[in-house]
């Protein structure tokens, strides 16, 4: 079976120096690898190409033969990283608590404990006969939020 730590150690190699860094790696007992790449900036497809070829080149296909799927980590895929929480930084994200709570709010702030966010909340305020919207800041640390997701809106 492919080794995911020797791609994983690869894939840093290649992307030392540069913008790019390695979320994850997944290795499935057929050996279909699937290796997420991010970026501060944006991942082209030209360079996840280059990365696989230089991850291929290492491996006799000979003595093992494994699929290797190379990847941007999309939109819609859980934060590992904290350098991927860093880039969302006054970004919208969606928050799932531990508890089942669902947040969508603005980010902060990073921490390597935990995510600082801000979000409206209808709240009682003294003297209001209605609750108003209130500006709510919050902290958690990562070991209370069981994902988050950069979340667009497409209103």
């Amino acid at each position: 079976m492919i080794d995911c730590e020797k791609i994983l150690a690869i894939a840093d190699r290649e992307l030392a120096g540069t913008d790019l860094f390695t979320v994850s790696c997944k290795c499935t007992p057929m050996n279909e690898v699937e290796l997420l790449i991010d970026s501060d900036t944006h991942v082209t497809i030209e360079r996840c190409v280059e990365l696989s070829r230089k991850i291929e080149a290492e491996f006799n296909r000979d003595e093992e033969d494994f699929s290797l799927t190379v990847a941007s980590a999309g939109i819609g895929t859980e934060l590992q990283n904290i350098r991927q929480y860093r880039k969302l930084i006054g970004s919208s994200v969606e928050v799932l608590l531990l508890t089942g709570i669902k947040i969508l709010a603005k980010l902060d702030g990073v921490t390597d404990d935990g995510i600082t966010i801000s979000y409206e909340e209808k709240q009682a305020v003294e003297g209001k006969k209605r609750k108003v919207l209130v500006n709510v800041e919050r902290t958690y640390r990562f070991d209370e939020i069981k994902y988050t997701k950069e979340y667009l809106d497409f209103k």
